[in-house]
């Protein structure tokens, strides 16, 4: 009996192979954003273009249209569905940074800290109802109903984070439950309607589902990480933001499970204080117990799943750029 042939995969693509291929339904996802951004209320244009244009990888927008791509789809639909995935992400970091009191958002000012935190809210609101505009505009009731549920989750998501605000006992479980719905859904959303847009059919949408969702763990847990493992030039933000706001992350849960009782007491009146001053005891504490080490094989195991769930497509360009991004959200610096 013949050998299966092993077919070759194509090479994951690297983040600037990975922008290059998505450039030219990015430019036109770009084009539709500063239409739709027009309002005849000038402090709206103001602050949607001062976040629009604050760069920024656009990570989820290009989640779907590689997503669409990957099975052979393009077109005017892609683009403004992008372009809602775009808007409902700005409205959350808007949103974010209040409820954070954040000053400091990819190196620059945040919103908040140039306009106030009333003009925040109300530009926020107003991009999530353009988004909602955009998206009744195409008129398909399966992707309404994944968005509204989406962005119901995410808010969920925002509340539930704010009651582990300052809570010294946050457990994994826990913190893994904000993640998924505050970051991890939205990428998940947008994998799904890429292939939902494509015509694939539920088991495809399915796996594009669970790529996006382990995608989104992968890459919030690295995120974390790095507020303990980076400089805030690289960074683009406050170091030690997080410990500031209280919040527990998976670097810190995992050294106070793996500490002995005064460092315990340490790091909980740390989170319970938002006492950035502790940070050398912390990170002392963080590496001491491996875990950095530990966040960033939970970090792998979730991209390793994402790609794993890439198995059910058929190999193309975009697929290997989605593999790509997998391992693009573990190896970051910023």
């Amino acid at each position: 009996m013949p050998d299966t042939p092993i077919i070759a995969q194509l090479p994951r693509l690297d983040l600037p192979a990975v922008q290059a291929l998505a450039a030219p339904e990015m430019a036109a996802m770009d084009a539709l954003i500063r239409r739709r951004l027009a309002s005849d209320v000038v402090l709206i244009n103001q602050v949607a273009e001062y976040i629009i244009g604050a760069g920024g990888k656009r990570l989820r927008p290009m989640l779907l249209l590689l997503a669409a791509g990957a099975l052979g789809h393009r077109g005017p639909d892609t683009h403004q569905l992008a372009a809602v995935v775009e808007f409902i992400h700005t409205a959350t970091l808007l949103h974010d940074d209040v409820v954070d009191e954040s000053d400091l958002r990819r190196g620059r000012s945040t919103a908040n800290a140039v306009w106030g935190n009333a003009a925040s809210v109300l530009v926020g609101d107003f991009l999530y109802s353009r988004s909602f505009q955009l998206m009744v505009e195409l008129d398909q009731l399966e992707v309404m109903r994944i968005l509204a549920d989406t962005t119901n989750t995410i808010a969920e998501g925002e509340v539930l984070q704010l009651l582990h605000v300052r809570n010294p006992n946050t457990d994994e479980a826990a913190y893994l439950r904000v993640i998924e719905r505050k970051t991890a859904v939205l990428f998940a959303a947008a994998t799904r309607l890429g292939a939902l847009l494509a015509g694939a059919d539920a088991s495809t949408c399915d796996a594009m589902h669970t790529y996006g969702l382990h995608l989104g763990y992968a890459f919030q847990i690295a995120d974390d990480v790095l507020d303990y493992a980076s400089d805030a030039v690289t960074l683009g933000k406050n170091l030690g933001d997080d410990l500031g706001e209280g919040k527990a992350t998976l670097p810190l849960i995992h050294a106070m499970q793996h500490s002995d009782a005064a460092t315990q007491t340490v790091l909980r009146e740390a989170i319970q204080h938002g006492d950035t001053a502790a940070m050398p005891q912390v990170l002392a504490a963080i590496e001491f117990c491996g875990s950095l080490d530990y966040s960033r094989a939970r970090a792998q195991q979730h991209a390793s799943d994402a790609e794993a769930a890439l198995s059910a497509l058929a190999d193309n360009e975009h697929v290997a750029a989605l593999r790509g991004l997998a391992s693009y959200a573990v190896s970051r610096d910023h």
